[in-house]
């Protein structure tokens, strides 16, 4: 698990909402973190932390169309978020 202990918080957080939409692509993950955190995700912070997910192989890009790329958890990503979320469930018990 020492990917994800290596990750920021937006980045986890970047792999949550990933994880959780049907079409995941640079807009929906944008508006869902804005809901999220009640403020502006501006492109400048999240395109390339979706970058850096994708160099540590956590993160598959794929093209929708010229202008909109896809992102999906690879194997890897989401073995990796199983883990942590074992790892919180040892701390947090709602």
């Amino acid at each position: 698990m020492d990917i994800v202990n290596d990750l920021t918080g937006f980045q986890r957080d970047l792999l949550y909402v990933i994880a959780s939409l049907d079409d995941p692509h640079g807009l929906a993950i944008k508006e869902e973190l804005e809901e999220y955190y009640e403020t502006e995700v501006h492109h400048g912070r999240l395109y390339p932390n979706l970058d850096t997910l994708v160099e540590k192989g956590l993160v598959d890009k794929g093209e929708i169309d010229k202008r909109t790329n896809s992102y999906a958890l690879t194997r890897r990503g989401r073995r990796e978020l199983e883990a942590r979320r074992e790892w919180e469930n040892q701390y947090v018990d709602l």
